[in-house]
C-alpha cells in the first residue's frame, strides 16, 4: 500500500507534467497564431488571382514550337512572383496599419489589430520582396525581375499614398495591378510582345469594375480612414456606376479581340458568354445604388477573369 509521502510525490509529479503540457500547448498555440498572422500579411486570397494571371501570361507566351513545356521554369516564375507579391502585401499593410485600424473591413488585420510588431512585419516584407526579385533575376530572367520590381515600387510608392489624395488612385493602381501577366509573359518568352500588351489591357480594364465595386461597398469605411477612392461630387454614386458600366463594356469588347490571334475560334463564344454574365450584374448595379448589387458585381468580376484567362489557355493553338 502506498504511503502518504509517496502519494504526495506522485501528485506533485503529475501536476508538473500537467503544467509542462499546458505550457507546451500554449507555446504551440502562440506559434501557430504568429505564423497565421504573418501568413495573413501576405494576402493569400489576392495572391491566388495574381498567380492565375501570371500563369496565363507564361503559358500563352511559351513558344508553341517547343515540344516540351518547361514546368520547372513555370514554377520558378510563379514562386518568384508570389514572393514579391507577398512582400508587397506585407509592406502595404505596414504602411497603412494606422488607417486600417480605422476601418471595419481591415481592423482585424494583424498589424492594425496590434497582433504583430511593425518592425518585424517591415523586415518580413522587405525580405520576401528582395528574395523574390533576386530569385526571378537568377532563376527566370532579368526582365521578369525588373517588371516585378517596377510593380512593387509603383504599388507601394505611387498608388498607396495616392489613395489618400485623389480618386485617380484607382487609375494609377490599375497599372501595377495588371503587371503580373507581363511578369508571366516575360518568364515564358523572355520578351514582351504586342500580345502581352493585349493581356495587360484586359487586366487593366478589369480592375475598374472590380475595385470600384469594392469602393462602393465600403464607401463609408474608406471615408472614415481618409481614403479618397471615390469622387466627392458623386454622392449618389451615379457617376461611379456609369464608370463601371463603361469600363465593363470596353473590357468585354477587348476580350473578344483574341479570336483572330493566338487563341482558337471557340474562345470567342466562351468570352462572349462570360462577358454577358458579367454585364448582367453590372447593368443591375447601374439601376440601383445598392451595396448588395455592388457585392454581386465584385463576385462576378472574380469569376469572370479566371474564366476568360482559362478560355485563352485552353484555346491556345
Amino acid at each position: 500500500m502506498a504511503t502518504e509521502p509517496t502519494i504526495a510525490a506522485l501528485n506533485t509529479a503529475l501536476d508538473a507534467v500537467s503544467v509542462a503540457l499546458v505550457v507546451r500547448r500554449n507555446r504551440s498555440s502562440r506559434l501557430f497564431a504568429v505564423v497565421s498572422d504573418y501568413w495573413a500579411l501576405t494576402k493569400p486570397e489576392v495572391n491566388f488571382l495574381i498567380l492565375i494571371t501570371t500563369f496565363a501570361g507564361f503559358y500563352l507566351a511559351y513558344p508553341s514550337s517547343v515540344s516540351g513545356f518547361s514546368f520547372a521554369l513555370l514554377i520558378r516564375t510563379l514562386l518568384g512572383t508570389l514572393l514579391v507579391a507577398s512582400g508587397t502585401a506585407a509592406l502595404n499593410q505596414f504602411i497603412e496599419r494606422r488607417f486600417d485600424a480605422q476601418m471595419r473591413r481591415t481592423a482585424r488585420r494583424p498589424l492594425a489589430a496590434g497582433k504583430l510588431n511593425p518592425a518585424g512585419a517591415l523586415c518580413f516584407g522587405i525580405l520576401l520582396s528582395a528574395t523574390g526579385a533576386f530569385y526571378l533575376a537568377v532563376a527566370v530572367n532579368p526582365l521578369a525581375s525588373l517588371l516585378a520590381v517596377l510593380t512593387w515600387a509603383s504599388y507601394l510608392f505611387i498608388y498607396t499614398p495616392l489613395k489618400r489624395k485623389t480618386p485617380l488612385c484607382v487609375l494609377i493602381g490599375a497599372f501595377p495591378g495588371a503587371m503580373p501577366v507581363l511578369i508571366g509573359w516575360a518568364g515564358g518568352a523572355a520578351t514582351i510582345s504586342r500580345e502581352a500588351w493585349f493581356l495587360f489591357a484586359l487586366l487593366f480594364l478589369w480592375q475598374f469594375p472590380h475595385f470600384l465595386a469594392i469602393a462602393l461597398m465600403y464607401r463609408e469605411d474608406y471615408a472614415r480612414a481618409g481614403y479618397k477612392m471615390l469622387p466627392d461630387f458623386d454622392a449618389d454614386s451615379r457617376f461611379t456606376r456609369a464608370e463601371i458600366l463603361g469600363c465593363t463594356v470596353i473590357l468585354v469588347l477587348v476580350s473578344l479581340l483574341p479570336t483572330t490571334g493566338r487563341v482558337g475560334s471557340m474562345y470567342g463564344i466562351g468570352a462572349l458568354a462570360a462577358g454577358s454574365f458579367f454585364m448582367y450584374y453590372v447593368i443591375r448595379l447601374t439601376k440601383s445604388n445598392s451595396r448588395a448589387l455592388a457585392t454581386q458585381v465584385l463576385h462576378a468580376s472574380v469569376i469572370y477573369l479566371p474564366v476568360v484567362l482559362g478560355l485563352m489557355v485552353f484555346s491556345k493553338p
